[in-house]
């Protein structure tokens, strides 16, 4: 079994190590770069009338909309960093869903406010409305992220026994196997959608679904089911309820967080909210345990 462990952690350390990184991050960039001219491009193609589309483009309605392609594409770096920090642990982990939520719903702003309305009564208009909810939503996310990453900080670091070494090699083979299943995930949402977009018959209007939500459904699907499997590992190396509970309250946070790509305005907002406060509550709960509790490891 140690030559397994051993294994796992020499190839988790070559796949996702700083050098890699570096590289991924610097293939972000000029691809969030050259994403954002091209996207500006076709806007102003668009606008000049050489080519009709025969679905809804509002993402090509105006400039502002082209920042949509950039931040899409950080996302997707985001998710690759939640991948390399998933072993770390269960609150760096959702940590970073937290901040994959706000950006998707700051991406969610860039596309909305093309649809605003200026000439009506503002909150009798349903975009408008959404993005008073948006807007209102990020600043409050924001600072619930803060709360939730400065908590985190004061949990003490325990020294790496060998069990607790063991577990995190459970966890860094949970983050390979989910590397490629997620690359395919993403590669076949982004397929279908194309499919749906260019070969449809023009001669009819074609609703597409929420861009918005394309991909990440069943991201966040497949992230509840490996956190699920990471719990269920973590009963082999810890019998602490203070940990159980805590592991089992994040799991519900990203729970929440699937439940709102179902939703839309202010119940979308409330629901993402919700699961940060409850992540914070349970954060600050456990903290209160471990003041009082001696650490079994």
């Amino acid at each position: 079994m140690k030559k397994v462990f051993s294994f796992i952690d020499r190839t988790f350390e070559r796949l996702f190590s700083d050098t890699n990184q570096k590289k991924i991050e610097r293939i972000t960039l000029w691809l969030s770069l050259f994403g954002f001219m091209v996207h500006l491009a076709l806007i102003y193609v668009k606008k000049a009338a050489l080519f009709s589309l025969p679905f809804s483009d509002q993402l090509l309605m105006d400039p502002i909309s082209a920042i949509y392609t950039p931040f899409s594409i950080i996302l997707v770096y985001e998710i690759y960093l939640l991948i390399v920090f998933l072993p770390r642990s269960f609150t760096t982990a959702v940590s970073k869903q937290f901040e994959i939520i706000s950006l998707i719903i700051i991406r969610r702003i860039f596309g909305d406010i093309p649809k605003v309305e200026l000439d009506v009564n503002w909150f009798e208009y349903a975009d408008n409305r959404a993005l008073i909810y948006d807007l209102s939503g990020i600043l409050i996310l924001y600072f619930l992220i803060y709360l939730f990453n400065r908590y985190h900080t004061k949990i003490e670091k325990r020294p790496m026994e060998q069990r607790l070494k063991r577990f995190v090699s459970s966890k860094r083979a949970v983050s390979l196997i989910l590397l490629p299943v997620l690359a395919f995930t993403s590669v076949h949402a982004f397929y279908g959608w194309a499919q749906t977009l260019l070969f449809s018959p023009t001669s009819q209007v074609i609703h597409l679904p929420d861009i918005n939500a394309i991909f990440y459904n069943e991201f966040f699907t497949i992230l509840i089911l490996a956190d699920v499997f990471i719990l269920l590992l973590s009963f082999q190396y810890t019998e602490r309820y203070s940990q159980l509970i805590r592991n089992t309250g994040f799991i519900i946070c990203t729970i929440l967080i699937r439940l709102s790509f179902a939703t839309s305005g202010l119940v979308n907002i409330l629901l993402i909210l919700s699961s940060v406060l409850f992540g914070l509550a349970i954060l600050r709960i456990y903290q209160a345990i471990e003041k009082v509790e001696k650490p079994i490891y």
